[in-house]
């Protein structure tokens, strides 16, 4: 039987849970049953799922049947305060232990919430009595900062709960510390079922090899603004927005504080509704953004991975991902941000400016998630690289441009075998650079009545020019930032000067007769 919208968004309580959610507490459950005491279960589901409903009503049933205590840990304030909110509602009196909580009255609770770092600290002064633990729930299990607290709850059963069972770190694989892994509903499941929105994908190339990795596996902040603050990515990305997200509440992620901050510059000069959003801001001022970002209906709102995990607003129509990541849980958490359904709301637009659609495929595609658990290290050795990713990318005009070129057949120009036809021929590499000039010469000129029209054409091929550059300068291994820099200005200048020298000539060449004077 069918379950309409209206009723996936009025379920109010852990009583009405769906029989996906009730399917899982039985798995756990069953677990309980049959394992030891100490056993390491992991549970997934994707964002949106409710993980914290399902985990809720089971320490409201673990209460109810056992003579143990449970302990809920979760890596931020905002969670803590949140599943505290959420067992409150199911019914379970527990106690948030914060760095301020008094715990002279914690007999008198069977539940506590808990942040990692505060706990750690509270155990290591031995100011709470976990001696009756039972079950401990860990949210957002993939991070690495619960391990060390595994050791003071050797005989508890630790129920981990995530939506990507793959450890941020490679050195400490989740398979290390869990026993075994439930794998819940799949996206496509919750997606055809009504549950989550359905993503339609735009992605655009962007040359990422001035990235660099950092010791987290990721790629540095410090690189990642180099890149995505130059002027021609913020350019990319407003015309992005433009052609795919304009008018829709639009959440925009990126690597770095800086880079924000630009963002929010170049969208506040177009005139566009913006907000900056990152951990610098106070309590009042985040609450105060978001509420403008709730009740604005075309707000956009950028930020840094601030807004990835406990932040749920179902009126997102929109995500930018303007940042490469390697990691995939960071990918489905910044995407699962605009999955929440609405009445009138069933997919959202997702803008890809950091080759993640090609590195990890699209947002969810039916990933092997017990594979990835026991042999992460097989799976992240199968992604692309940055390079080998780049080596198939071909610069698409968007539509909208592509009209503009209507009486080109062709506007495509490979920069690689140019290359290695004028190396083979014994020529120097720099005709491979006029030689794509001309071409865009042609195709400027073969839609213009003047050569004005020409150049104003010229000016809007702007990323074919970058793509163009990017290839060139992998072909003779040359890329530092002030060459290529150096390189796209360069580039530029000579097409103008070739369109003012040469208009009448190659007009009369394509057409046969002489440009109207």
């Amino acid at each position: 039987m069918s379950i309409s919208k209206s009723e996936i968004l009025e379920r109010k309580t852990g009583k009405d849970l769906y029989n996906y959610q009730k399917s899982a507490i039985n798995k756990i459950f069953n677990s309980f049953e049959e394992s030891p005491a100490d056993y390491h279960l992991l549970y997934q589901l994707p964002t949106g799922g409710g993980k914290t409903v399902i985990f809720s009503e089971i320490v409201r049933q673990y209460l109810n049947t056992k003579k143990k205590k449970v302990l809920v840990m979760t890596h931020r304030i905002e969670l803590c305060k949140q599943t505290s909110n959420m067992l409150t509602e199911f019914g379970v009196l527990n106690k948030v232990v914060d760095s301020k909580a008094d715990l002279s009255d914690q007999a008198e609770y069977s539940c506590f919430v808990a942040m990692v770092e505060t706990l750690n600290n509270r155990l290591n002064d031995d100011k709470l009595d976990i001696s009756d633990i039972g079950l401990v729930i860990i949210d957002e299990a993939h991070y690495n900062s619960f391990t060390k607290l595994f050791k003071f709850f050797s005989q508890s059963f630790i129920l981990g709960v995530t939506a990507t069972p793959l450890s941020s770190s490679m050195e400490l694989p989740m398979t290390d510390n869990y026993d075994e892994l439930i794998v819940g509903e799949s996206i496509e499941s919750l997606i055809e079922h009504g549950f989550l929105s359905r993503a339609e994908m735009f992605s655009y190339n962007v040359g990422l090899t001035s990235l660099v990795v950092g010791a987290n596996g990721d790629y540095t902040v410090k690189s990642s603004e180099d890149l995505y603050t130059d002027d021609n990515m913020l350019g990319k990305l407003l015309r992005a927005y433009e052609e795919r997200s304009k008018g829709k509440k639009t959440l925009i992620f990126n690597n770095g504080i800086n880079t924000s901050l630009h963002v929010y510059d170049t969208f506040r000069r177009a005139g566009y509704p913006i907000a900056h959003l990152d951990n610098t801001n106070t309590k009042k001022e985040r609450a105060m953004i978001l509420k403008w970002f709730k009740k604005t209906p075309d707000a956009i709102l950028t930020s840094v991975s601030i807004l990835t995990t406990g932040f749920d607003e179902p009126t997102v129509e929109s995500i930018i991902l303007n940042r490469a990541t390697k990691s995939l849980t960071l990918y489905y958490q910044m995407i699962g941000r605009g999955s929440r359904v609405l009445e009138n709301k069933d997919t959202f637009s997702v803008i890809d400016l950091g080759n993640n659609f090609h590195r990890f495929g699209p947002w969810g595609d039916n990933l092997d998630w017990q594979r990835i658990f026991k042999s992460p290290n097989y799976y992240l050795d199968s992604l692309l690289s940055d390079e080998e990713l780049e080596s198939n990318f071909r610069y698409e005009m968007p539509d909208d441009l592509r009209a503009e070129f209507k009486n080109s057949q062709d506007v495509h120009f490979d920069i690689q075998k140019t290359y290695v036809d004028a190396i083979r021929a014994g020529e120097s590499t720099k005709v491979v650079l006029e030689r794509s000039i001309a071409q865009h010469a042609k195709i400027c000129i073969e839609n213009s009545e003047d050569v004005y029209d020409a150049l104003a054409l010229a000016k809007q091929l702007g990323d074919d020019i970058d793509f163009r550059i990017q290839r060139y300068t992998k072909c003779i291994s040359k890329s530092t930032h002030n060459f290529v820099e150096w390189l796209r200005g360069e580039y530029r200048k000579k097409l103008n000067s070739y369109l003012r020298v040469n208009f009448d000539e190659v007009f009369e060449e394509i057409h046969g007769f002489a440009p109207k004077e």
